[in-house]
Order: C-alpha cells, then structure tokens, then sequence
C-alpha cells in the first residue's frame, strides 16, 4: 500500500491477503465526503494507515486489545504523520470506543480478526505462533468467534447503508455468509478473492435494523 511499518515482537505481521481487504475498503471510501471509519483489531495499525493515507478525508479509530498492539499502532500512525486523523484506542472490540460517541455514525467498519481454529493453532498452524501472539490467530474452536462478535457488535457504531468489511480464513466463505444471514441486518453481501478464494467479506448495513 506503499507505507512503510514498523513491527514489534508481540503484535502480527500483515500479509498480502490483507492488503485485499484495504484496497476493497478505500474503494468504497472514495465514494462518500468526509467519511468515519473503524479499525477494528487493528495490531500494528496498517489498515488504518493505509485508509488515512489513501483517502485523506477520511477519519479513523484504531482499536485493539493489548498493550503490545495499540503502542506499535501508535507509533506507525504518529511515525507516519496520520496523527489528526488516526485514533488509536485499547479495550475489548467496540467497547473501546465508546468514549467517542459512535453511535450509527460510521460509514465502513473493517477488520483483519484472529480466524484460526484453535484445533489448527495447536497441530498444522502451530508454527505461527513461534514468533507472532495467539491472540491474532486463535479464533475459538470453529475460527469464528471473534466474527460472531463483530458481525452483531459493528451494528451499534454503523450508520444505516454503512459497510462492514472484514478479511477470513481460507475455505471459511459458507461460514461467514451464513453468519450475515442469520444476523438479518445486512444486505448486498459479496466476496473479494486472491487467485479466486473468496478471503474479504463485504456488506452492507440495512437501513430500519434495530440493535
């Protein structure tokens, strides 16, 4: 995305497959004025770097769970000069934001969760967890639970018509579309791929949906 990041012990490292997520978020972005954004899970901030920077009307919150993150998140955004219009925030998914009165105002909602199975974290992805947290991985037993949460937890900041995107594990596409359909609070569902995998989730908030 044409950023360069620091990167700590404690906190992941972003892949290429994220930058799918980014892309597919500022082109939405580019359509509105002056819109608000979350960064939900955010780890070293490069998702909210990249739309700052991308789509300078744009405003952001940055959010994440631990120490280790939210500091490195920092500093990439104060490093890169997005200071005025990057917030970055600790607490636990979007009760980290309610200092900020976010209520339905937000226009785009994007996420890059932990979506491995636990089962996974602890035989054929267990190398993963040599050098990076498993708190950016481990996604409960199905992969999934963190989705389950922002799926229903997004609605509260969203504005009628706004967008929620959010990247997932390979192979977990049936999963996730099941998981906004049941929510019934979302339409216009659709899927970016890399090499014709389905791996970032777009939708739309329904207007009249009450949370």
């Amino acid at each position: 995305m044409g950023l360069d990041l620091l990167l700590a012990p404690g906190v992941l490292v972003p892949r290429g497959e994220t930058e799918l997520l980014a892309r597919s978020a500022i082109d939405i972005l580019r359509t509105l004025e002056a819109p608000l954004v979350v960064d939900m899970c955010c780890g070293s901030g490069n998702l909210a770097a990249a739309i700052a920077h991308h789509c300078p009307k744009a405003r952001v919150w940055a959010a994440d769970l631990t120490d280790d993150t939210t500091a490195l998140a920092r500093r990439n955004v104060e490093r890169l000069g997005l200071s005025e219009r990057v917030t970055v925030r600790q607490g636990d998914l979007f009760a980290s934001l309610a200092q900020d009165r976010l209520d339905g105002t937000v226009d785009v909602v994007v996420c890059n969760p932990p979506y491995i199975s636990t089962s996974a974290l602890e035989s054929e992805k267990a190398s993963l967890l040599d050098s990076e947290p498993r708190e950016a991985f481990d996604g409960g037993p199905y992969g999934i639970s963190i989705l389950q949460r922002l799926v229903k937890e997004a609605l509260g900041v969203l504005k009628p018509g706004g967008w929620l995107l959010f990247e997932f594990g390979e192979g977990q596409h049936k999963l996730v579309a099941s998981l906004l359909a049941r929510s019934k609070s979302y339409g216009a569902i659709s899927f970016a791929e890399t090499d014709g995998t389905p791996r970032v989730a777009i939708a739309k908030r329904l207007a009249g949906v009450q949370t």
